[in-house]
């Protein structure tokens, strides 16, 4: 079985991470029921930060393996008016997408 990793290296895409990832990554929490009460107090609200830092990538698309994810993302591109630039969507779509897959 192949790792999803390499699956999206076939997508021919040049994958950027955003400044908050991996070890240090930044989870809104949606899965842990967390999108059913109101936001902890702070200076913005989780999908403004997130969508900040995917934006400061320049990017084409915004990848997402999460629906959480994506629909914060989608949210986020539309509360910035970039939806018209920038397309949020599942990896598996980008990869269901991909001709040689």
């Amino acid at each position: 079985m192949k790792h999803p990793r390499d699956l999206i290296r076939k997508l021919d895409a040049e994958l950027v991470e955003m400044k908050s990832c991996k070890s240090r990554g930044l989870c809104c929490g949606a899965g842990g029921a967390q999108m059913f009460k109101e936001p902890e107090p702070g200076n913005k609200d989780i999908n403004i930060e997130r969508t900040e830092q995917a934006l400061e990538t320049k990017p084409q698309i915004i990848a997402a393996g999460c629906p959480f994810c994506n629909t914060m993302m989608t949210d986020g591109v539309k509360g910035k008016e970039k939806e018209s630039e920038i397309a949020v969507m599942d990896i598996a779509e980008l990869i269901a997408n991909a001709q040689d897959l």
